[in-house]
């Protein structure tokens, strides 16, 4: 089920009206409402994957408990290291498996011996590679006595299944909000107001401002050979915001959908495109996942403890390995290389000073070169596009139909407007402002909006492929 999509419009309601009508004053009782409503929301996809999640949620609550159990390191270490098999086992599986079937040929077929073998036609369950992570987050972090298990099962597998993050994240440790599912809950009309809020500025983000965007860099893939220099530039910079809105628009839902009912999810991004640094852009971009390989990758292989090259090779491991979670695809690896390399470069190269507009314009030039790898389909599309880019090959702008064109420029700089105004004069926030008239006028101009320009194709959010 798609948070754009008619059938959330009907489901959405009827989950908040049970919850706070029939089972305000029950904990229990909300937490197996929510269990119900999040198998119900991914079953609605393919209700075959239920088991796995089911499945995945079992084993790391019963390895939780056993190893809360006991003191014997070898013991400990033996239940991680089972629970790492099984969650990694399936998500190399059903993401993974032909990519290195299909790089093993390759492999033979350089050295002159070509071998042939046949795919498996894997049908990749959404929401694994973030749901895995949530999990797995939980074992590592009582294996590392970081916290004690719940033996509250019902919550637990609530956290996994949550249906406001489960498909496409922020990716939740348990310490923030499994205590959640244990606390009283409060209908706060404020609270629910600022979620619902939420939702609508993600909306706007999916539906009027990225997908109108996918419409032309969807248009200008078709045919790559036959753009200009300037028509691949101009798609590549949409589709930085389009994957920006896409994504950042989906955690605002799930942030607000949360929120309808008294949990509070983590911020996930934070206006990554104003940052004149590439630590900043990782700060601001996708956080729950970057502090995720953070914490359980860069940090476990030292981190920058052993001096400058080891600290560098970590880094550079952390961010291929970050390429990798994200496709099946050595275009993905290149993308987190590259971030990786910038990283590097700004942390150990030569320190020099220049003035933030030049620093943000090469991180966002930087970070569009490293998109084009990101959303190209192979490595050699990739290289295509940016020999053609800086080489100036061809002349002249398509602009396929200009009306979808300016529309999309539009909405774009009323998205930059929006962000710069949070940035730099929160204050002036029209949708929070203290009277009333104004505020509704705003969100009803903005729904207005929404349902006039919006795409409502039922698109799917580009992450829900990872």
């Amino acid at each position: 089920m798609l948070f754009n999509s008619i059938e959330f419009v009907f489901f959405l309601p009827i989950v908040f009206l049970v919850y706070w009508g029939l089972l305000k004053n029950s904990i229990k009782g909300q937490n197996i409402w929510l269990f119900l409503a999040s198998y119900f929301f991914y079953g609605w996809w393919d209700w075959r994957f239920l088991f796995l999640i089911f499945f995945s949620s079992i084993v790391d609550y019963t390895i939780g408990l056993n190893m809360a159990k006991t003191n014997e390191p070898s013991r400990r270490k033996l239940l991680l290291y089972l629970s790492l098999f099984i969650n990694l086992g399936f998500l190399c599986y059903f993401k993974y498996f032909n990519f290195f079937l299909d790089s093993f040929e390759g492999a033979f077929t350089f050295f002159g011996n070509p071998i042939g073998s046949s795919r498996l036609n894997i049908i990749l369950p959404v929401g694994i590679s973030f749901y895995t992570f949530q999990t797995l987050s939980y074992t590592i972090d009582i294996y590392k006595r970081e916290m004690e298990p719940t033996k509250d099962i019902i919550s637990f597998f609530t956290f996994v299944s949550f249906f406001p993050q489960l498909v496409a994240g922020p990716i939740e440790r348990a310490s923030h909000l499994l205590p959640q599912f244990s606390r009283p809950r409060i209908f706060d009309y404020s609270k629910i107001s600022n979620g619902a809020k939420l939702m609508l500025w993600g909306l706007f983000m999916k539906v009027v401002v990225a997908d109108r965007l996918a419409l032309y860099v969807d248009d200008v893939y078709v045919e790559l050979v036959n753009h200009s220099w300037l028509t691949l530039f101009t798609a590549h910079a949409f589709f930085a915001f389009q994957i920006y809105c896409d994504f950042a628009g989906y955690s605002l839902i799930a942030i607000g959908c949360a929120k309808l009912f008294d949990f509070d999810l983590m911020e996930n991004f934070r206006r990554p495109y104003f940052a004149t640094s590439f630590k900043s852009f990782w700060s601001r971009w996708h956080i729950s996942l970057s502090t995720w390989f953070r914490d359980y990758v860069y940090i476990p292989m030292g981190g920058n403890r052993r001096g400058k090259f080891y600290a560098g090779v970590n880094l550079l491991l952390t961010f291929i390995i970050s390429g990798f979670w994200h496709g099946a695809n050595w275009t993905y690896i290149i993308w987190g290389g590259l971030h990786g390399s910038y990283q590097i470069f700004e942390k150990y190269g030569p320190k020099v000073r220049l003035p933030n507009a030049i620093n943000w314009i090469i991180v966002f030039s930087l970070t569009c070169l490293a998109w084009v790898f990101f959303r190209a389909p192979s490595v050699s599309d990739a290289f295509l596009i940016l020999e053609r880019i800086v080489t100036f090959q061809g002349s002249g702008l398509y602009f396929g139909d200009k009306g979808i064109f300016l529309f999309s420029l539009f909405s774009l700089g009323v998205l930059l407007l929006h962000d710069y105004v949070v940035e730099f004069k929160p204050h002036f926030q029209l949708i929070y402002h203290p009277r009333p008239i104004i505020r509704y006028a705003i969100i009803i101009a903005l729904m207005i909006y929404i349902t006039s320009f919006g795409v409502f194709d039922e698109s799917q959010f580009i992450y829900f492929q990872f």
